[in-house]
C-alpha cells in the first residue's frame, strides 16, 4: 500500500477536531488538537493526518482525558473518557478544522 493512500482506518483514528480556547491558541503555533480513537498510536495518528489533510506532521503528543463526574436531576453520572492528540505541523502549515474534509 502506498504511504499517502487513504484507507478507512485513517477515518477511524481521527474522530473529531477538539475545539477549545486552548486548542485555538495552539493553532497559532502550527498545532491542531484532535479527539482520536482510544487505541490509536502516535504513528497511526501521524499517518492519518498526513493522508487525510496532506500536511507534514512534525510530532504527535497524546493524552487520555478522564471523564468528569457530573450530576443531572440530582443523580450522578460520568462522562466518557477520551483520547486527545496534539499534532504539530511543519512551519507555516495549518488545518482549517471548521470546514469539512
Amino acid at each position: 500500500m502506498a504511504k499517502d493512500a487513504i484507507n478507512t482506518r485513517h477515518y477511524d483514528v481521527i474522530v473529531a477536531p477538539h475545539i477549545t480556547e486552548k486548542s485555538t491558541l495552539a493553532s497559532e503555533n502550527d498545532a491542531v488538537v484532535f479527539k482520536v480513537a482510544n487505541d490509536a498510536t502516535k504513528p497511526e495518528i501521524k499517518a492519518a493526518v498526513e493522508a487525510i489533510y496532506g500536511k507534514k506532521v512534525l510530532s504527535v503528543n497524546t493524552l487520555n482525558q478522564k471523564g468528569k463526574t457530573k450530576r443531572w436531576k440530582g443523580k450522578p453520572y460520568r462522562r466518557s473518557d477520551f483520547k486527545k492528540a496534539v499534532v504539530r505541523l511543519a512551519e507555516g502549515q495549518s488545518i482549517d478544522v471548521t470546514s469539512g474534509i
